[in-house]
């Protein structure tokens, strides 16, 4: 499982030729880098100099690292549902009925397989609140590490809305397209807040 096995060894599974870990865990662990980068500023943030808003960013750090606790499941649930989809893919279709049996089979791992990346980008949209949140109060001496975030996030996001829009156009159930289709959007979204954060910090460094 990601959760509990080396980076070393996840690296080797995904540079494998096994079908995963793929693209959907990976996306899952830059969200989960961004969340922990998030508590570690929020944990910097501490100290008389940050008495004002200590709690504030305990608050803030909390809520990250449960974030990033939910990242690594969407990466193994990733895995989990993929493996599913492959499944479905390998069924039989000698016969009209095993053709249709097969198809039926195909929508159903595939609106699945979505499910993660839609939780992924939930967890992603919450690091990026959470890092605009944190810029305003941070410990300026790791600020570039709020941007780092910003950007694991970000990637995140870019990669989930890539892979949500092939999902949605290989989707026939018109509901679960709407569904993902707002989790689309979502991203865009949230792609452009994070961009500000880092803009934000990068204006800051060179002023």
């Amino acid at each position: 499982m990601i959760s509990t096995e080396t980076v070393s060894n996840y690296l080797e599974r995904l540079a494998s030729g096994a079908p995963t870990p793929g693209g959907g865990a990976a996306v899952a662990l830059h969200a989960a880098q961004g969340a922990a980068l998030v508590s570690m500023v929020a944990e910097f943030t501490s100290g008389p100099r940050y008495a004002d808003v200590q709690e504030q960013a305990q608050r803030i750090a909390e809520n990250a690292k449960e974030q990033m606790r939910s990242a690594l499941f969407a990466a193994e649930e990733d895995e989990r549902v993929f493996r599913a989809l492959s499944t479905a893919y390998g069924l039989r279709k000698d016969t009209e009925e095993q053709k249709a049996e097969r198809r039926d089979a195909i929508q159903h791992a595939t609106i699945e397989a979505a499910t993660p990346l839609v939780s992924t980008v939930n967890v992603a949209s919450a690091v990026i609140e959470l890092a605009s949140e944190l810029l305003l109060i941070g410990n300026r001496s790791v600020s570039s590490d709020v941007a780092a975030a910003a950007e694991a996030a970000r990637a995140a996001l870019g990669t989930a809305l890539v892979t949500l829009e092939m999902n949605i156009a290989a989707i026939k159930d018109e509901t679960q397209r709407a569904q993902l289709t707002r989790a689309t959007t979502q991203a865009s979204q949230m792609i452009s807040q994070a961009e500000e954060i880092s803009s934000a910090v990068r204006s800051a460094v060179s002023a």
